[in-house]
């Protein structure tokens, strides 16, 4: 089965060199599309050089910043593979994993797999305030869905293309992590998770996830589970 890599940009020059050709080095039948949300550090023109040399490359670009569910939704329009895999460009999550998170779909387990950062794979030790945040934001999601996620934040969700049929997407920014989730167990689709290693960055490295994002995913999941 084909997959196609979702990577959303924001500002990521340091990284997103790296990170397409850890992308690239996987081997499996893939696309990649890397859409770029209006960055202003030099990542659109390292992209746009990668467009002319890579075949299995697609660049898309925002002219401003929209967020990371907008420019999601731009590369899931893109997207022509079995299976889509969201990849963040930051070199937080390692591409190597892809077997471990397509594995429960491959063998007709599952429709959606999150990777967790909590379920006992390597990971960088940093802040503890940020682990106690998602692990709040994670028991109201659950909560509210009844379904049982270790680690509902994560940036590797993974899912049949299908499931993008069934469920309309709108946030605009990181309201997309809670509402994916509502969305997919108001369907029912059956979800895994995995554990994966996580190789976390701070704010001097590039980290972009505030308090106020946490708090604005609350509304987010409040705002989903009884309008969306």
């Amino acid at each position: 089965m084909k997959i196609s890599v979702v990577i959303p940009t924001y500002n990521e020059a340091k990284t997103v060199v790296e990170l397409v050709s850890r992308v690239a080095a996987v081997e499996m039948e893939k696309e990649i599309i890397i859409v770029d949300d209006g960055s202003t550090d030099g990542t659109r023109e390292l992209l746009k050089k990668m467009g002319e040399t890579q075949k299995d490359l697609k660049v898309l670009y925002h002219d401003q910043n929209k967020g990371k569910g907008a420019t999601l939704r731009t590369g899931f329009g893109a997207a022509t593979g079995d299976i889509i895999v969201i990849q963040d460009a930051d070199l937080e999550y390692d591409p190597r994993e892809y077997k471990v998170l397509l594995a429960p779909i491959l063998d007709g387990r599952a429709d959606v797999v999150y990777g967790s950062r909590f379920l006992g794979g390597p990971h960088r030790v940093l802040f503890f305030w940020h682990y106690v945040g998602n692990k709040i934001l994670t028991l109201i999601s659950n909560a509210l869905t009844n379904i049982n996620l270790t680690d509902m934040e994560t940036c590797y969700k993974v899912f049949r293309r299908q499931v993008l049929s069934k469920i309309v997407l709108k946030s605009n920014r990181f309201g997309f992590e809670p509402e994916f989730t509502i969305k997919i167990a108001k369907k029912g689709f059956r979800v895994y998770e995995v554990p994966i290693s996580y190789s976390g960055r701070d704010y001097s490295e590039g980290k972009k996830i505030t308090w106020k994002d946490g708090i604005a995913a609350v509304f987010a999941l409040l705002w989903f589970r009884c309008f969306g």
